[in-house]
């Protein structure tokens, strides 16, 4: 008897011995487990904060391409006007003058060149420097026919912090010339036109020449 009992004794305290050993394993499984899935939430969460940044690098890199693919493609057209400038007159009180306006926000000049593409013949194309929100610049080119008071408008550039045109200025008589902000000589033109442009504290500013700046023979408007 004593002996059946030794083995069943040794039997119960193998099964609870098991069971225990079961049970202990089950527990460092779950531990294991949740400890496993923590890092994979971590993992996933800096996995997407990585990719936000990316997409938002991105998404930035394409709007400042964009942005400086507009600034282009505006002071192309810029140039064009000017290149195919024609230095027209008109009278006025009895004075002849140049069908042309320089100032720090304000450039207006007659060309056969113009923005739409579509017009013939000469044009008055007129670029303003307009101040918006928080002192940010925005240049607007508008456009009409010699002669008519239809004007088309379109916006260029937009979000400079500065903005203005500075003109070249040189008599006949000397050697050099001088940057000036506004142009008031009746008998020429200036021979060059600079565009003035920060944004972000970058400087985007260019020179653009002008062919007729020598006072060439010009077309009266009557």
């Amino acid at each position: 008897m004593e002996a059946g009992s030794g083995n069943r004794r040794i039997q119960v305290n193998s099964f609870i011995t098991e069971k225990r050993f079961k049970r202990n394993n089950l527990g460092f499984t779950l531990l294991e487990l949740m400890i496993s899935i923590a890092i994979v939430g971590i993992m996933v969460s800096i996995l997407v904060a990585v990719l936000r940044l990316g997409f938002r690098s991105v998404e930035a890199g394409e709007k400042k391409i964009e942005s400086l693919e507009r600034v282009r493609a505006s002071v192309n057209l810029i140039d064009a006007q000017i290149q195919s400038e024609i230095p027209l007159t008109a009278v006025e009180n009895g004075e002849t003058k140049y069908l042309f306006t320089g100032q720090p926000a304000l450039l207006e000049f007659s060309t056969n060149h113009s923005i739409w593409g579509g017009e013939t013949g000469y044009v008055v194309v007129s670029y303003r420097v307009v101040e918006g929100e928080q002192g940010k610049r925005t240049l607007w080119a508008s456009e009409n026919g010699v002669g008519q008071e239809n004007k088309k408008e379109i916006k260029l550039l937009d979000l400079f912090d500065e903005m203005s045109f500075e003109y070249f200025y040189q008599d006949l008589t000397e050697k050099e010339g001088k940057w000036i902000d506004e142009w008031t000589e009746a008998t020429f033109l200036p021979k060059k036109i600079r565009l003035h442009l920060i944004k972000d504290r970058k400087d985007l500013s260019m020179i653009l020449p002008m062919k007729t700046g020598s006072g060439l023979t010009s077309i009266q408007i009557k």
